[in-house]
């Protein structure tokens, strides 16, 4: 006899979100289980006995896992619904059978390493508070920045009720640092920069933990091996 997982957790495994994203549809009321929705993200469900449909399309049980790293480029969405005529990551996978998503997110404007999978428990792991992983970025501003601006910088910002503190902040060339961050709030970085009167010109991720961006061209991505998964948590 199969048991019962957390729908959820159903949702996560059949490669639907990470387990927030599956939450996140199940409060929107876009997932249903025989023919009802449901809004609870503890209900036992069974693939065995029970139909899972997300947006009235029913769920496979479980697909093969994949996973990527994407140079993301600017003017992209990280989300599966689309607004209007704005582009959306899973634009840029079309041509990928399995439905996918981004672990995280980067504005609209923001360029760079983005990973992408099917594998919400995989996802968990990264955004999980207690992986405690860095993610380093390059900004390019309008201006030089004064000594003052860079330690205005590395004393932090206060965002939603909390103080957020940079890792790491340096000048590696004239108009450019780098920024290194743990928690990942909403245009963290961006709000880090121009509260000293800096503009923002550019923004780059280059890394996530152990794992670095390298040469791939803006828009295109690769398959990221096991040895890659890992050094993401080193």
């Amino acid at each position: 006899m199969e048991t019962k997982k957390r729908l959820s957790k159903a949702l996560a495994a059949a490669g639907i979100a990470s387990r927030r994203g599956a939450e996140d549809l199940i409060f929107a009321g876009k997932v249903s289980v025989n023919g009802v929705i449901v809004k609870v993200p503890q209900t036992l469900v069974s693939w065995d006995k029970d139909i899972i449909c997300v947006d009235k399309v029913p769920v496979s049980r479980e697909e093969s896992k994949q996973y990527f790293l994407l140079n993301k480029p600017r003017g992209y969405i990280c989300s599966n619904a689309r607004v209007g005529t704005k582009k959306i990551i899973s634009d840029l996978f079309e041509s990928t059978p399995e439905r996918l998503f981004t672990i995280g997110r980067l504005d609209r404007d923001t360029t760079g390493l983005l990973l992408v999978t099917n594998d919400g428990h995989f996802a968990n792991r990264v955004i999980h508070p207690s992986a405690n992983i860095t993610k380093e970025y390059l900004v390019r501003t309008h201006s030089e920045p004064f000594h003052e601006q860079l330690l205005q910088i590395s004393k932090g910002i206060e965002i939603d009720g909390d103080w957020i503190q940079p890792v790491k902040v340096t000048k590696v060339r004239k108009g450019t640092l780098k920024v290194i961050v743990r928690e990942g709030k909403k245009r963290e970085v961006r709000l880090l920069v121009e509260q000293t009167g800096l503009k923002v010109l550019e923004l780059k991720r280059i890394r996530i933990g152990g794992l670095l961006l390298g040469d791939i061209p803006e828009g295109s991505y690769r398959v990221l091996t096991e040895a890659e998964r890992e050094s993401i948590f080193r």
